[in-house]
């Protein structure tokens, strides 16, 4: 059994037809999955949707650094006051990103450092992006951050100076399809002896980054191509498929808080 610790389930790709995912998702053993929220409406659909599937899935609560200059004046009551419902189990899609500056970098910085303070406040785990802030975003995380507040570096595609800089403060790490893209994934594959197997979780962030090693090549991902991560870590890790689903799963179980049988 394997459990998608990162899927966009309210991108209308998946939407459109999320019966067909769901299904299809259960048939390739794909159990539970957790939905990425980026900013306050999307955080209420992917509430809507735990509440649909209670058994299946859970979601985070937060705001993307793309979507930080258009956060409401009472985001952080609104994300409490989400917080509250037992499907929420992380606080992001939070962080920086210094590549695209969709927001500028000072509002980025405000807003991610209020939603540390939220997660430390509320006692859940903070779901991490990065893209060319990792000093400032390990600066922040140092100044604010509890020891107590767990933090995963999702979708990690970083090198072994990242993995070293992040380990360091005791993150967990997505692991996503990049792994399965040979003319990109060195750095990611030079990094991964570095990383800590109890803290390893896997992601298929779909519809985004679909494994290229599926053929014929599907038009999006979906959750149901979760085992094809699976399958590319455990040629890396040197273990079976079924050892790497049992061990990013229980890692997903500890870090959520969650039990098998439902939330």
């Amino acid at each position: 059994m394997w459990f998608d610790a990162g899927v966009n389930l309210t991108n209308a790709r998946l939407l459109n037809n999320l019966d067909g995912v769901m299904e299809r998702a259960r048939a390739a053993g794909v159990t539970r999955q957790l939905i990425i929220a980026t900013n306050e409406s999307e955080a209420q659909a992917a509430i809507t949707l735990c509440e649909r599937y209670p058994e299946q899935l859970v979601t985070t609560i937060g705001v993307h650094p793309h979507d930080a200059a258009g956060v409401s004046a009472n985001y952080l009551e609104r994300l409490t006051e989400l917080a509250k419902h037992p499907a929420v189990v992380a606080i992001g899609e939070c962080g920086l990103d210094f590549n695209r500056n969709y927001s500028p970098p000072e509002q980025q910085i405000k807003v991610f450092s209020e939603q540390i303070q939220l997660a430390n406040r509320l006692d859940l785990p903070l779901y991490l992006h990065e893209r060319d802030a990792r000093e400032k975003q390990i600066q922040l995380l140092d100044k604010l951050c509890s020891a107590s507040t767990e933090c995963i570096s999702h979708c990690f595609t970083g090198g072994p100076e990242d993995a070293k800089a992040y380990k360091a403060r005791g993150h967990w790490f997505g692991i996503t399809g990049w792994l399965c893209d040979e003319r990109r994934n060195q750095a990611l594959v030079e990094a991964l002896p570095l990383l800590p197997q109890d803290q390893l979780l896997i992601e298929t962030d779909a519809p985004f980054l679909l494994p290229r090693t599926i053929r014929p090549r599907p038009k999006f991902n979906e959750p149901h191509w979760l085992p094809e991560v699976g399958c590319a870590l455990a040629q890396h890790l040197n273990l079976s498929q079924g050892e790497v689903a049992k061990l990013t799963s229980d890692n997903a179980y500890r870090l959520f808080a969650l039990s098998e049988a439902g939330v």
